[in-house]
């Protein structure tokens, strides 16, 4: 992506439901659970790069022996660090006793990390925080064995502020506020009440301490605790969670704005962020994972019995588009045939914008992750061209030749990697005018492949947000080659609008399209119009969530698609490059075609599968309009 956009998270839950001694007798190893937990965190790596952790519980051991492990880090490598630090104890144990690996029942009494029960987050901070202390897993320790509480989660909630009251005035004092600690003490208050519910209904039936324990062990309701807990939430969320006793569960918000997968057989249950990394780890069919429904959670209890439960009542639902246009792997079988299809359905677009003439147009992507939308593209290009031979076939008639036959067949699109990333390409200079220059040479170009002054150059690109690397470098790297015409092409529609359930576009005016919108406005004399839209956000700033609308929507309602597109090709090319300049994005309607079953396009659209969005989106605005440069959630 041109524009580099960061999201969180991904998850990775394990249960092992068999004894150790078995995945050792089968599979060979006494560190079945710890490898399967890697290649499951490192296949999601593109999920988050910022942070990572590991938990793992024990099941059944002695009291006095240590039974939760847990390791974070926000090292330049973190899922490495993480494990490498776990590897190190058995490192040493290798050099000095190795036959002792073999022993997965003594691993389990003597080392961390050897337990049934493993729980990996992997995080991208989007809010300029990546201390350890923001890296999932959390942990909120007690003595009680059924009131410890491991959670991660790739989420966002709208209405930590509402949360955080709810907190306050049920007697916490909660030790910052943010959506992770709300989450985590919320779950933690309500585990807290259950267990205290268990423990004096078998008192009062004359039960012993420790046989309560074991009791509570066994009837903890998590779906209620879950239930209750997230009763008030506003957001788009993936919780996983690990009790201390062996309970365990995944929640997926009701509307399933946040992807989660998961999968059972005899020997595991096992769940992710990402249908193709179950399948890799576990070798499985793509009919073999399930999707976590919307509003359920997945419960495994410490006997291993897992069920899916429904914890809120079902919103319509919303499946994040942006996972299959960008962040979720192209593996999966379905999101590979959408990119392809993202690209196939914006190529009639760009045949109109070079006048049909593909015998002087050249095809390119940029970046690696618009690859798979790059074949769809030229897929349809290539069917184009197919049918325009048939017809000058049909229209030479008796006049056909070998040398004429060769000539129309000899015709295909014109494909080329025209620019190349340098990874390694630094800027350190911080003034202005010299790093400009730098970043303009982030990619290097490959020459030759255009030429000057007559082809027209189309590069796509999954989604254009802000804009700021087209008109910093790639718009004058491409320049550079000579083209008469630069047509940079969105697979994604325009982007309108932030995005608060997990993406980090939270701010107006860092929207491209947001500005050539306002841009219009002003040229137009408009101003009154904004000012009034202004007003209307304004009265209804302190109104509940539940009452707000977005009014942010008429900014857009002047103006065509296609003009905010013009607008938008205005502003970014800088005033050094020669060719002329056409941005061309997706349709809404086309996005919805190639992507039938995930319809949350709130950041094309404005339409928010949650009350709070709308509440969010004219805070954003309220902020642009104050000169706030501050997140509106």
């Amino acid at each position: 992506m041109s524009d580099n956009i960061k999201h969180e998270c991904g998850i990775a839950l394990l249960r092992l439901k068999k004894p150790l001694t078995y995945y050792f007798d089968k599979y060979k190893t006494s560190f079945y659970g710890l490898n399967k937990l890697y290649l499951l965190m490192e296949k999601q790596h593109n999920r988050g790069q910022d942070g990572a952790g590991v938990a793992n519980i024990k099941l059944d051991v002695e009291p006095g022996q240590r039974y939760i492990s847990r390791k974070r880090s926000n090292s330049n490598k973190p899922i490495q660090d993480v494990f490498a630090h776990i590897n190190s104890r058995f490192k040493e144990l290798s050099e000095n006793n190795p036959e002792l690996l073999n022993d997965p029942e003594w691993l389990k009494a003597n080392h961390g990390f050897t337990g049934e029960l493993f729980l990996g987050h992997l995080r991208y901070g989007t809010f300029g925080k990546n201390s350890i202390e923001n890296c999932h897993p959390f942990l909120r320790q007690n003595n009680w064995m059924t009131r410890n509480l491991v959670v991660a989660g790739n989420f966002n909630l709208t209405n930590v502020d509402e949360l955080f009251d709810i907190l306050v005035n049920i007697g916490q004092h909660p030790k910052q506020k943010s959506d992770t600690v709300t989450v985590l003490e919320k779950i933690g208050h309500f585990l807290d009440q259950e267990n205290e519910l268990l423990f004096l209904k078998y008192k009062e039936q004359g039960y012993q301490n420790q046989q309560i324990s074991k009791l509570i062990a066994k009837k903890l309701d998590i779906g209620n605790i879950l239930t209750r807990a997230s009763e008030k939430w506003d957001g788009g969320y993936v919780m996983a969670g690990l009790l201390g006793h062996g309970d365990a569960f995944v929640l997926r918000d009701p509307a399933g704005i946040r992807p989660a997968f998961w999968y059972e057989d005899d020997e595991v249950v096992v769940a992710a962020s990402e249908r193709p990394v179950i399948q890799t780890a576990f070798n499985l069919k793509p009919g073999d994972v399930k999707e976590v429904t919307p509003g359920h959670a997945i419960i495994i209890k410490q006997n291993g019995q897992t069920t899916e439960q429904p914890i809120s009542e079902q919103l319509p639902t919303s499946r994040c588009s942006f996972e299959r246009i960008y962040f979720s792997r192209g593996s999966d079988k379905d999101i590979y045939k959408e990119r392809q299809l993202l690209g196939n359905l914006v190529t009639k677009k760009i045949i109109d914008a070079v006048d049909g003439d593909l015998n002087n147009t050249v095809f390119s992507f940029i970046p690696n992750t618009a690859e798979t939308a790059f074949y769809g593209m030229i897929k349809a290009v290539e069917d184009y061209i197919n049918e325009d031979k048939k017809k000058q076939i049909l229209a030479l008639g008796n006049d056909l030749t070998p040398e004429k036959l060769s000539e129309i067949i000899d015709v295909r699109a014109r494909i080329e990697k025209v620019a190349i990333k340098d990874a390694k390409l630094r800027t350190f200079i911080t003034q202005d005018d010299s790093r400009d220059d730098m970043v303009a040479h982030v990619y290097d170009i490959t020459y030759g492949t255009i030429v000057r002054d007559q082809d027209n150059l189309v590069v796509i690109d999954d989604s254009i947000v802000r804009g700021t690397t087209l008109k910093q470098s790639i718009l004058k790297i491409l320049d550079r080659l000579g083209p008469k015409k630069i047509i940079i092409v969105s697979s994604a529609p325009q982007i309108r609008y932030p995005d608060c359930y997990g993406i980090d576009m939270a701010k107006m005016g860092d929207f491209v399209a947001f500005q050539a919108a306002i841009a219009l406005h002003n040229e137009n004399g408009n101003d009154q119009l904004v000012q009034d839209i202004y007003k209307k956000c304004k009265d209804q700033e302190n109104a509940p969530k539940e009452q707000t609308k977005n009014y942010v929507q008429e900014i857009y309602e002047p103006f065509t698609v296609e003009q905010i597109s013009t607008k938008i090709a205005h502003l970014l090319k800088p005033t050094s490059v020669n060719a002329d300049v056409q941005i061309i994005y997706q349709s809404v309607e086309d996005l919805h075609r190639a992507c039938p079953e995930h319809t949350g396009d709130w950041y094309f659209t404005g339409n928010y599968p949650t009350v709070g969005g709308n509440k969010v989106v004219n805070q954003a605005f309220i902020n642009y309009m104050e000169g706030k440069n501050v997140r509106a959630y």
